[in-house]
């Protein structure tokens, strides 16, 4: 019978970047496998729920214009832990980055989109969506608001309750 630590499973070093830095995420995902697959979750759902069209998008360096084509409005979609523990500074940042998105592709909305924890992609139309209060008004239609509400403030929905609005 073998003796000491043969039982011990041996530790596989992850793989590197240039920078030294680890690729591999949770279960061995990287960062970009992480994204696509949030990006595919949310495209078959777009499709399924009324944007046949949809596809996501090939890289555009500088003049990113969103995740997702096929559609009138600008996706950004955020996959992972980065998603699910997202500051509120975080969410600020990606909502700039997704109005940015939104303006270089000429989209009607920006919407950046959130994996919740506890929902994985098959339940992506619970994941959160993120949009200034004043998308939200026009995607609603709600011609009628207090003249103090900041229509740049964020707000956060499910996907499955935005869509009806949009489609």
């Amino acid at each position: 019978m073998p003796r000491g630590r043969a039982s011990v499973p041996r530790l596989v070093p992850r793989d590197r970047g240039q920078g030294g830095e680890a690729l591999t995420g949770r279960r061995g995902q990287r960062p970009r496998d992480i994204g696509t697959a949030a990006e595919t979750a949310v495209v078959r759902y777009l499709r399924d729920h009324g944007f046949a069209q949809a596809e996501r998008r090939a890289l555009r360096g500088q003049l990113d214009a969103g995740d997702i084509t096929g559609t009138p409005d600008t996706w950004e979609i955020k996959g992972g832990k980065t998603a699910k523990t997202a500051s509120d500074g975080q969410v600020a940042q990606w909502l700039e980055d997704t109005e940015r998105e939104r303006i270089n592709g000429r989209g009607r909305y920006g919407i950046l989109v959130l994996q919740r924890a506890g929902y994985g992609p098959l339940r992506c139309g619970y994941w959160w969506i993120v949009v200034p209060l004043g998308t939200f008004f026009e995607a609603a239609q709600v011609r009628h608001h207090h003249p103090g509400a900041d229509v740049g403030a964020p707000i956060r929905m499910h996907l499955q309750d935005l869509i009806p609005m949009i489609a």
